[in-house]
């Protein structure tokens, strides 16, 4: 497997399964948009062996063998694999903490034995791993302005969070079909939610307001995320606002057809998706012709 040709399985990975950001990615510049595809491709490669539905190896050896190929890779020892050449040279590039990874990979392998949480505060200590450190990760490659870098890491987690806890309303039936019910029992008590009422065909009223109360802690992850996008350079912010809408949209969407998730997969409609992509072009295209204007001086 080649580096290049392992870009470029990342690249497809991330735009078979995250379609929103992948379109977001398009208003990056070039030379960045690969290693926002191989933190994604990777997490998807991840993803995939602990959700799957139709794997049938076993999991845990199969995650184990990442695992410790992540670890020689990060060691310096070349990686036998079609993702992780892209992935490790990303994380070489740009000084990717490897705490951040290591936490990524821990909450994978909760997932291969946890099916619920107690609290908000347990659910957070998941996502830390399985969202907040991709925030951390991403952000060296979409650069925080000079002297910026620490103030941006805490909205970088936040954004994150957002994107989780966002797809975590959305996938309600799918996560129960595999086992798992991420919203906090706790919250479940409180709506009177018995567990096995998130895997009815429709939404019943103790389903929607327990939804829409953690569509409320979603946005709040969102407004605290929203002061982090000045904080990157310029030809990074339009890719990030475009995501932002996007995912904002599926909150949107859910808001809008009652909290009914049950019934069936919410989509953002591709018009307007389409509407957020051409709202955020002309700044990508002039941010990237301002960052190309470099006099060049000889000695």
């Amino acid at each position: 497997m080649t580096l290049t040709a392992s870009y470029e399985r990342c690249r497809r990975l991330h735009a078979r399964y995250g379609r929103s950001y992948y379109l977001a990615t398009r208003l990056l510049p070039r030379w960045k948009r690969r290693h926002v595809h191989a933190l994604y491709g990777f997490a998807r490669y991840a993803d995939e062996i602990v959700d799957s539905f139709t794997m049938t190896a076993d999991r845990s050896r199969a995650l184990d063998r990442l695992s410790a190929l992540v670890e020689a890779g990060l060691a310096g020892a070349e990686a036998d694999d079609p993702v992780l050449p892209a992935f490790l040279h990303t994380v070489r590039s740009f000084g990717i903490d490897h705490g951040d990874v290591a936490a990524f990979l821990a909450s994978m392998r909760a997932d291969l034995s946890v099916t619920s949480y107690a609290t908000y505060d347990d659910l957070l200590g998941y996502m830390a791993g399985s969202a907040a450190a991709i925030g951390t990760m991403m952000l060296p490659v979409l650069e925080p302005a000079p002297g910026r870098a620490e103030a941006a890491r805490e909205p970088a987690r936040q954004l994150g969070l957002a994107f989780q806890l966002t797809n975590f309303i959305r996938d309600v039936a799918e996560d129960f079909a595999r086992g798992r019910v991420y919203l906090p029992a706790e919250d479940l008590d409180k709506f009177g939610v018995d567990r096995s009422a998130l895997g009815a065909s429709r939404s019943g009223r103790a389903v929607r307001e327990l939804l829409a109360f953690e569509a409320g802690r979603a946005r709040d992850h969102y407004r605290a995320a929203a002061g982090g996008i000045g904080l990157l350079v310029a030809s990074s912010r339009p890719c990030v606002r475009a995501a932002f809408d996007l995912y904002g949209g599926i909150l949107d969407e859910i808001e809008r057809r009652g909290f009914e998730v049950l019934a069936g997969r919410v989509r953002v409609p591709r018009r307007r998706k389409a509407a957020v992509f051409a709202r955020h072009l002309p700044a990508s295209a002039g941010a990237g012709r301002a960052e190309r204007r470099v006099r060049m001086e000889l000695p």
